[in-house]
């Protein structure tokens, strides 16, 4: 991949600031190197964090996100940067899941993008949020997101 430039990304390679929201944040993308054929990308994020807009709290999720590139990838540091900036930001759980799952869609315009929010009890109840952007294509193996259902202390 000698032939591909990386200048343009503002984030990977020195020292970025956690951005204070995840409209601030900027989702940067490269180039797919494998673009001809397809295969699916996951990111597990296990400490993810955000503020209840009610209450203020602290919630915590456990995301998944898998998605099946076309012409883009997304640069990780990026990512983590973005998935940090939900850690002052007030909002439900399904406006929190859904919000990171559009705003990958509209970074990197892949052909397939399913995300699982996997929340830890608030008021003793867990909830889990899926999207997804419609059927996976054909051939590619999509494994289980393999996380199971909150048991609490059990």
């Amino acid at each position: 991949m000698s032939d591909t430039n990386y200048h343009e990304l503002s984030q990977l390679g020195g020292q970025s600031k956690l951005p204070q929201s995840p409209d601030e944040a900027q989702l940067e993308a490269v180039k797919n190197p494998h673009a001809d054929v397809d295969y699916n990308v996951r990111f597990v994020c296990p400490e993810f964090t955000s503020l209840c807009p009610v209450t203020g709290q602290p919630d915590f999720a456990h995301l998944v996100i898998d998605y099946v590139p076309d012409g883009l990838l997304v640069e990780s540091k990026s990512l983590k940067l973005f998935l940090g900036s939900f850690r002052n930001h007030a909002g439900f759980h399904e406006a929190c899941t859904v919000q990171i799952a559009k705003r990958l869609v509209e970074a990197t315009q892949p052909k397939w993008l399913r995300i699982g929010g996997y929340w830890y009890p608030r008021g003793g109840i867990p909830i889990d949020v899926f999207y997804q952007t419609g059927d996976a294509p054909n051939g590619v193996w999509i494994p289980d997101q393999a996380v199971p259902p909150y048991r609490g202390r059990g």
